[in-house]
């Protein structure tokens, strides 16, 4: 038995209604594996990821003609004229996807490392301020600064051979361990190997200090509330006889937990404004003694002109 032409027409509908992509491709994303900077001759990969079901990739290196259709590049070990921008893009039928976000492949230890200081140091307290130096003795303009967990760096193109990066009002989470690199406007893709790691401290000390402060200001207040209460007059509904004593002695504690700890304070600070006299005693009469008398000088028989020798600034070549 055939089938009658309105089931076939019918049926023609129903395979003949395929959803159709409405409005443009996602944009694929483009990553580096371990990362995009990359010390010379290390292996690199470049994945493009897309949505399920794509028919082809296109994985390219802007300001060249080099493309490859393929979603994952592999670079065995890392050459400078591999360093720069890469975007991908999929297509889906006839359709393109729009471009990722470009990739900046950086290719380390082109140069030689600058080093990373910490100014005034590397030990500061919450809430303070901090500045990190990162100096290199080539003629370089420009600097990155890293944080190990961070996924881009702080770059500051600054003075030569030097920038600063200040670091406003430090909190805990500036703790950590930073790197820095430096190299040429010319060459954005050309660094230097990142400088010796330098290890960020932040304390908690003034917070700690005033959170003992606003403790023992609670406990004193406590105690007062407590005392005025408890010698207030009998009330009806108040508590019996024993509870009130029990309440009294649990004051008392806390009174005598206080007063015990106002004089450990004050012996503290009683004992250190002594020893600091005595010291300041000993300096002074150190400074009264008299000096021994100097030997006697000899002349030289000549001296030799040694002048500072010539600096020259090694500038890159590009």
């Amino acid at each position: 038995m055939s089938p009658s032409p309105t089931a076939l027409f019918c049926l023609g509908l129903c395979l003949g209604h395929v959803p159709a992509q409405r409005g443009p491709l996602p944009k694929p994303s483009l990553q580096a594996l371990p990362s995009s900077l990359v010390p010379l001759e290390k292996p690199v990969t470049l994945r493009c990821q897309g949505p399920p079901g794509v028919d082809l990739y296109r994985l390219e290196k802007l300001s060249s003609s080099s493309y490859q259709d393929q979603a994952v590049l592999f670079i065995p070990a890392m050459k400078k004229r591999l360093a720069g921008r890469y975007r991908c893009s999929y297509q889906n039928g006839s359709l393109w996807s729009p471009p990722s976000d470009q990739l900046e492949l950086v290719a380390t230890g082109v140069f030689a490392k600058p080093s990373l200081s910490a100014q005034p140091g590397p030990a500061v307290s919450s809430g303070g301020d901090v500045t990190l130096q990162c100096q290199t003795r080539y003629g370089f303009d420009q600097f990155a600064l890293y944080k190990e967990g961070d996924p881009a760096p702080y770059k500051n193109p600054e003075r030569w051979y030097r920038a600063s990066f200040p670091i406003i009002t430090v909190t805990a989470a500036h703790s950590g361990t930073y790197r820095c690199y430096s190299f040429s406007s010319r060459d954005p893709y050309l660094w230097s190997a990142p400088s010796d790691p330098l290890e960020l401290m932040v304390t908690e000390f003034p917070e700690a200090t005033t959170e003992l402060t606003v403790s023992l200001t609670n406990k004193v207040f406590t105690t007062e509330t407590s005392r005025s209460i408890t010698a207030s007059p009998k009330e009806p509904g108040s508590p019996a006889g024993p509870a009130r004593q029990h309440y009294t002695k649990g004051n008392l504690v806390r009174i005598c937990l206080g007063a015990v700890i106002l004089i450990l304070l004050a012996g503290f600070l009683a004992e250190d404004w002594h020893s600091r006299r005595k010291r300041l005693r000993h300096r002074v009469r150190a400074v009264q003694r008299p000096l021994p008398p100097l030997p006697p000088t000899r002349k030289s028989h000549g001296d030799q002109d040694g002048g500072p020798p010539d600096v020259h600034s090694r500038g890159l070549c590009s």
